[in-house]
């Protein structure tokens, strides 16, 4: 069942109208489908039951503690980037040894963090990083668990700026060099090896890409056997697609049907990191239109919903697919779907066939529901958007919208001014 869809000519999220909320509770409104976000959870469970395995949720795609929460209720773990992550995680009740901690640039804050919560595991990016973390465990006289995130040097097909598994980026370590870097981790007494880690990119419609890398990490984790370095964990990270316009990602079952035949002589647990696969197309974007605008031959329609909402169109030129939330059958325009900021870069949408809306209508943007939000900003001092999570015919605000005394909390004048 399709969680999103019209009835009666308007758009219902669950049992729900989308107008109803809008109306209630203001745009623009992130609004998210429970049952939608089970479903995808659940997907993932079933295509990998065969073996022993742990989904863990990469909240840099949605760190709202209610969806963190539904998910921790479902049995999933998570794949954090910062303390902020980790903590958010503990707090929503997924257990620690079902965290895995990824990121580049780890902090010796954090990294104590990590240790003292007892995380399943550090995917280390760099040697240097192995090091420091040797360093702090030896100060809290304690053995970090790692695995190093290797660089298998696969090209996802995807966009450049969400690729991170080719030798340019600054993600991991390349696969050449690994077999030294483990050897260096066995000469850590702080360190003690249980994974090999890769992630090459995110938005990732076919299979062949998760194929082709992992066959060269299983073929460096049967070296490492070699040498008597045992891996208990097989982090193959994330970046599943999802459907934005007319892509035909796969599903975690085609995903599953791919690589379970590569594993089937490894003795290795599997551990997944979907973030935008699981939460993309379970949540939207409501925006309302504020003016309509000719320019010439140029057309734009001006909503309440800038790049400070939704980032991803202005920095990747992302496509989300906009509908008016009161299915009608009027003429179609091409226009500019644009926000309130004071940039050339605000848009939504550009050059965007879409049928003619009216002052004081809503707009629904889809399938917002990763990178969405949690890359969102007060730019322009502009209040961060309320957001809603709908489960049947019930409701419940997870996250209030900001005033504009949020936007001065924190901020300080000196003395002397």
């Amino acid at each position: 069942m399709h969680y999103f869809q019209y009835k009666n000519s308007e758009l219902y999220v669950e049992e729900i109208p989308v107008r109803h909320l809008a109306k209630k509770i203001g745009t623009p409104l992130y609004i998210y489908s429970y049952n939608t976000l089970v479903r995808h959870y659940k997907a993932y469970e079933k295509a990998f039951e065969a073996i022993p395995h742990i989904i863990c949720f990469a909240l840099k795609a949605n760190s709202n503690s209610a969806i963190l929460k539904l998910l921790s209720n479902q049995g999933c773990g998570a794949d954090v980037v910062s303390g902020g992550e980790l903590f958010k995680a503990l707090n929503c009740g997924i257990p620690s040894d079902k965290i895995v901690y990824a990121g580049v640039g780890k902090t010796e804050e954090e990294i104590k963090f990590a240790l003292k919560s007892k995380i399943l595991m550090f995917n280390v990016e760099s040697e240097n990083e192995l090091i420091e973390i040797d360093r702090i465990a030896g100060k809290m006289k304690t053995q970090a668990p790692i695995a190093l995130r290797i660089n298998p040097d696969i090209d996802p097909k995807t966009h450049p700026y969400i690729s991170t598994g080719l030798k340019k980026h600054k993600f991991g370590i390349p696969i050449e060099k690994a077999l030294d870097s483990y050897k260096l981790a066995t000469q850590l007494k702080n360190i003690k090896i249980v994974g090999v880690h890769k992630h090459i990119g995110s938005q990732i419609t076919e299979v062949a890409p998760y194929v082709d890398a992992l066959k060269r990490i299983l073929l460096l984790v049967d070296n490492l056997i070699k040498q008597d370095i045992l891996i208990r964990y097989l982090d193959i990270g994330g970046g599943l697609g999802i459907t934005y316009k007319e892509e035909t990602p796969p599903l975690p079952s085609n995903l599953a049907k791919g690589i379970l035949p590569l594993l089937s002589k490894h003795n290795l647990t599997l551990v997944l990191e979907p973030g935008r696969s699981i939460v993309g197309n379970a949540g939207i974007l409501i925006t309302k239109v504020l003016y309509l605008k000719e320019s010439g031959e140029k057309n734009f329609i001006i909503v309440d919903a800038g790049m400070n909402d939704l980032i991803r169109p202005s920095i990747y030129g992302a496509y989300h697919e906009i509908i008016p939330i009161k299915e009608k059958a009027e003429d179609t325009i091409v226009a500019d779907i644009v926000g309130p900021i004071c940039e050339s870069g605000d848009f939504l949408a550009k050059d965007r066939q879409i049928r003619k809306v009216k002052q004081g209508e809503y707009l629904a943007v889809m399938s917002a529901g990763a990178y969405g939000f949690t890359m969102s900003s007060n730019y322009n001092s502009r209040p961060k958007a309320a957001e809603v999570l709908v489960k049947d015919d019930k409701f419940a605000v997870i996250r209030k919208r900001e005033s504009y005394k949020d936007l001065i909390k924190g901020e300080i004048i000196p003395d002397f001014l």
